[in-house]
């Protein structure tokens, strides 16, 4: 029996699908998904096992944010963020959602993408939901230039082409031991964990009215000697103004998040958990406060 083990770098523009591309090839949730661009913040490592006979392939797939046109500090720390997770992988995956026809959005990436050695591999994503013709013309333009090794076609939402994607990247992983336990499917910590699934319940309760320079910062997190765990947590925003949005009336809409939340964490921990939350306004912290870029996985960008 023979280990292989290697890093692949999945990038894309923002609601390209890849926290969702992330999750199917691991097998389970690892990663924050939302209908909101920009929901992956830092590059957080999802761990998928696959097995072919004689060999076993750990793939450390590193899920980074969409690569947009930063405008602001916190904007930039994500971009930078991204990049860095490309570096010395040994494959790139760049999603793409196919159902858009206009791709000028993507010059820039694919610029970036130019001239690196990695292995470069196109995933044409959410095939569900658009015509097979359609996809293929974009599959060629996009192609067409030969900076792409291969072309995958997938749905990552209904698991459509995933298998195929994931014994591919198997294939190409480097024979080495494995960088992780068997039974790790991510390289976040709880904490930190904690933190992304009650930021997962702001974006889903809040939708547009959620302020984007929100953030959720870890407290406290210690198990109690019932096996249970007690979560404290901080939701970090920019006015005064936008605290009724998070709170509710009555503090109702705070109530279902971390009702929500506390939920979704006991499933994926299998055992009990107490949240506690409390919102908390920081003027401008997104330009000021570099201890909530570290304790959220990010570099401080100037």
């Amino acid at each position: 029996m023979t280990e292989h083990c290697g890093l692949v770098a999945v990038l894309g523009a923002p609601n390209a699908g890849k926290s969702t591309l992330v999750n199917a090839l691991v097998g389970q949730k690892v990663a924050i998904v939302s209908a909101k661009a920009q929901t992956t913040r830092a590059r957080l490592m999802g761990i998928a096992l696959e097995d072919a006979g004689e060999t076993r392939t750990q793939i450390i797939l590193a899920d980074t944010p969409g690569i947009f046109e930063p405008k602001r500090r916190l904007d930039r720390a994500m971009v930078s963020a991204a990049w860095e997770g490309a570096q010395e992988a040994d494959a790139i995956l760049l999603v793409v959602d196919g159902r858009k026809k206009k791709r000028d959005y993507l010059a820039t990436i694919l610029e970036s993408l130019a001239g690196r050695p990695e292995r470069k591999i196109l995933v044409l994503n959410k095939v569900d939901e658009i015509a097979k013709e359609p996809l293929l013309i974009a599959a060629q333009e996009l192609a067409g230039e030969g900076q792409f090794d291969e072309v995958f076609f997938v749905s990552a939402l209904t698991g459509d082409g995933v298998p195929e994607l994931k014994a591919r990247l198997a294939a190409l992983m480097p024979e080495g031991p494995w960088h992780y336990p068997e039974d790790q499917v991510s390289d976040a910590s709880e904490r930190l964990l904690a933190c992304e699934i009650t930021r997962e319940q702001l974006y889903k309760q809040l939708h547009d009215e959620l302020p984007y320079d929100s953030a959720v910062r870890p407290e406290s997190y210690t198990q109690r000697k019932d096996g249970s765990v007690e979560v404290h947590q901080q939701i970090v925003i920019a006015r005064d103004s936008q605290k009724g949005i998070v709170l509710g009336k009555g503090g109702s809409k705070l109530k279902a998040i971390g009702e929500a939340a506390r939920k979704e964490l006991a499933n994926i921990l299998g055992v009990k958990v107490h949240l506690f939350l409390h919102v908390r306004v920081e003027e401008g912290w997104a330009d000021a406060n570099r201890e909530i870029y570290e304790e959220i996985g990010l570099e401080w960008v100037k």
